[in-house]
């Protein structure tokens, strides 16, 4: 698969920028086309909301397009740096993006569609070819997927892998150029060796335990709203999910109370969809029971609901013990642990004792506040008044740090995985040798110590001596 996705992308990288993005137009038109597809795979294979799969999964490709096939042609454009006219007199260079040339793509079964996306998109604008191997969760989402590819780009250009984490780990080791994954923290380390084994570049978007502080002055009906949204979308499925809520005590009993309202007005199949895995539920009601036991209140949910599937109930909890497994692993379904705290410094001082960094919100009605509180938190991405739908921003970098990994997509920055850069330097001078040439003579090495002075902090005396000492060094040094 690698071999041919490569011979694909030698033709497809010959293909001027203009086309491939109007190529990329036609892939765009060719997935919407599929929308019906592409959500009722969701449904089948995730349990998503109708809703949530149209907005969270199918409109955003419509500005993956717009923005990729715009602005991305310009940042994909190569750029002539300045070269010093005195050190390399008759040069000029540009630095280009090169495509990498194959890309292996895994991703994960919680955003089956956009996460891979958003690295196909850049991808093909830059002149890749890409293996995709989606999670074996989902396998009917990347088929259509590779459906819409196929009729735009033809059989071999995007390829994809199914299977499991087997197949994942031949294509790391397969003979591609770059490696992105989004996945567990353990599998990344996994996917992180192999590709150094490889000596390829690889981006890893990982796992994340996002928090949100919410100062005293909070809109609490915004606030809660938006917690809540923030925790229990796609059924808390998600590495951006709210995990933990810091509020501050002038303010705490009033969200808990409006949550705790709000939650049980959430309806099964409209609002939220059922967990994904069985290993995913476990570790869900793990955390639950852990918390009730170790004294936290249940203001809402807890529980499994009484239908078929594994359906759990948006889950609020409060006084929840810091160090509870809770606040500290990721819990990746619906529930939002409060934890009440004193002021903004004990919840910022919270919120980055975690070894996850990837996104975080701050609720305020002091906007230049919240700007403020939001550079002191130690996070890829931090919204204020909102929360986690920045993952759908093409042109906002999407990354994270510590535990949440060191890949990027979205932006110009998620270029740096899916090309190099190359540099190409034309001198135009006709001259017999260059002053740096053989043979070095002594000449040569006094212009090298006067040039030392002249662009040091010697005094202006010295630099005076450097200009005699450089005129003179440089006529030997011509004769010779």
């Amino acid at each position: 698969m690698v071999e041919r996705a490569r011979r694909a992308g030698e033709v497809h990288a010959a293909r001027d920028i203009e086309e491939r993005a109007r190529l990329l137009g036609r892939f765009k038109d060719a997935l919407l086309a599929r929308g019906d597809a592409l959500v009722e795979a969701l449904s089948l294979e995730c349990g998503k909301p109708e809703a949530e799969s149209w907005l969270h999964e199918v409109v955003p490709i419509a500005d993956l397009a717009e923005f990729w096939g715009g602005e991305g042609v310009e940042l994909l454009a190569p750029h002539a740096p300045e070269l010093s006219s005195t050190s390399y007199p008759g040069k000029h260079a540009r630095v280009e993006r090169v495509a990498r040339g194959v890309i292996a793509l895994i991703s994960p079964w919680n955003f089956p569609v956009a996460i891979p996306l958003r690295t196909l998109f850049p991808a093909l604008l830059a002149g890749d070819a890409v293996v995709f191997k989606p999670s074996e969760y989902t396998p009917r989402c990347a088929v259509v997927i590779g459906e819409a590819a196929a009729e735009v780009y033809g059989p071999h250009l995007v390829q994809v892998a199914q299977g499991g984490g087997d197949v994942g780990a031949a294509l790391v080791g397969g003979g591609v150029d770059a490696v992105v994954f989004t996945g567990s923290v353990a599998t990344g380390r996994l996917v992180a060796h192999g590709a150094a084994d490889a000596l390829i570049p690889v981006g890893l978007e990982l796992g994340g335990k996002d928090a949100a502080i919410v100062l005293e002055d909070a809109d609490i009906e915004r606030t809660a709203r938006g917690l809540l949204w923030g925790a229990m979308a796609n059924a808390g499925q998600n590495c951006a999910a709210i995990e933990r809520v810091y509020v501050c005590s002038g303010v705490a009993l009033a969200l808990r109370q409006r949550l705790e309202a709000l939650a049980a007005e959430m309806v099964p199949g409209r609002d939220f969809g059922p967990v994904t895995t069985d290993a995913q539920l476990r570790i869900i009601e793990r955390h639950v029971q852990g918390a009730r036991d170790a004294g936290a209140a249940v203001l809402a949910g807890g529980a499994r609901l009484n239908r078929p599937g594994r359906w759990y109930a948006p889950t609020v909890l409060a006084d929840v013990p810091r160090g509870d497994p809770s606040l500290t692993e990721e819990t990746f379904g619906p529930v939002l642990p409060l934890v009440e705290v004193a002021d903004e410094d004990e919840a910022v001082a919270a919120a980055n004792a975690s070894p996850f960094g990837l996104t975080a919100s701050v609720w305020t009605r002091d906007l230049r506040r919240g700007e403020r509180v939001a550079r002191r938190l130690r996070a890829g991405t931090v919204v204020v008044n909102n929360h986690g739908f920045t993952g759908s921003v093409p042109s906002l970098p999407w990354s994270g740090t510590g535990a949440s990994g060191y890949g990027v997509t979205s932006s110009e920055y998620a270029l740096d995985v899916l090309t190099r850069p190359r540099a190409v330097v034309v001198d135009t001078r006709r001259a017999k040798a260059e002053m740096w040439w053989h043979p070095y003579t002594p000449a040569l090495a006094k212009m090298g110590r006067s040039l030392a002075t002249l662009r040091g902090g010697a005094p202006v005396g010295a630099k005076l001596a450097a200009v005699r000492d450089l005129v003179g060094a440089a006529r030997r040094r011509w004769k010779a």
